[in-house]
């Protein structure tokens, strides 16, 4: 049973628990709508493609780098062996060698030349090749991580928008909830918190038309004749949820 309780407040203070309640009840509103912005989700989805977009990103382009030096080395590689084959043809076009083994062995080491120069020819194309796709998805990538970029600041920028419009309404919340707790009994109030903190939020309820509008549940018959017995300035709770009831003329008493 919970019924009345010790504490005794004046009718017009009880009534103005029910508008403390309101204050609370707006508030916790407010700080969900907060808390559930829709951008919320945006943000956090939006910086986990950035960051894997990033991760990304660097990757490639430490494949470019990679790439980049080794095309500059197969081109420091095949430099030095061009330069020979061309001073090896100009040693035979000079007639310079004469003895037949000799320009033989030259004529060999010349076409062995080209077929090196052939091979490392090939493979530095190769390397150009691959550089060209990774450089493209470098492109691809860094313009992805830009549109990602511009999104989640727009996205911010609405966050935060709505941000400071709620916190501009849990401000005045809270001063309308100063303002009544400076007129409001301490023990009314700390009765009311107590309440409210193992309720769900909800410490105070108005009997309207003989139900609680906290759990929406009727009075039967006895329960409606106590609180109708009980004095004005008698501080009672409801006997199906123990809220502190109030009550007013549309409680049907």
């Amino acid at each position: 049973m919970h019924g009345g309780s010790d504490i005794k407040a004046d009718p017009v203070d009880q009534r103005r628990l029910l508008d403390l309640q309101a204050v609370d009840t707006e508030t916790a509103r407010l700080q969900h709508r907060r808390r559930s912005l829709p951008e919320h989700v945006d943000i956090a989805q939006s910086k986990q493609q950035r960051l894997a977009v990033m991760e990304e990103l660097v990757e490639n382009e430490t494949l470019v780098s990679d790439l980049e030096r080794a095309q500059r080395k197969a081109e420091a590689d095949l430099e030095p062996v061009r330069q020979r084959r061309v001073r090896d043809q100009e040693r035979i076009d000079g007639g310079a060698v004469t003895d037949p083994k000799q320009l033989s062995a030259l004529i060999d080491e010349v076409e062995h030349l080209g077929r090196r120069i052939g091979e490392l020819e090939d493979a530095e194309l190769e390397l150009m090749g691959k550089l060209e796709e990774v450089q493209a998805v470098v492109q691809r990538l860094s313009a992805k991580k830009a549109e990602l970029e511009t999104q989640l600041r727009s996205w911010m920028a609405s966050r935060d928008k709505q941000v400071a419009s709620l916190d501009t309404e849990l401000k005045a919340q809270a001063e309308e909830r100063e303002g009544l707790l400076a007129v409001l009994p301490p023990d009314l109030v700390a009765s009311y918190e107590k309440v409210r903190n193992s309720h769900d939020g909800f410490g105070a309820a108005e009997l309207q038309h003989g139900r609680c509008s906290g759990c929406r549940l009727d009075a039967n018959a006895a329960d409606l004749r106590a609180y109708a017995a009980a004095p004005a300035d008698q501080v009672i709770r409801c006997e199906e949820c123990g809220r502190i009831l109030v009550r007013t003329e549309n409680s049907g008493l």
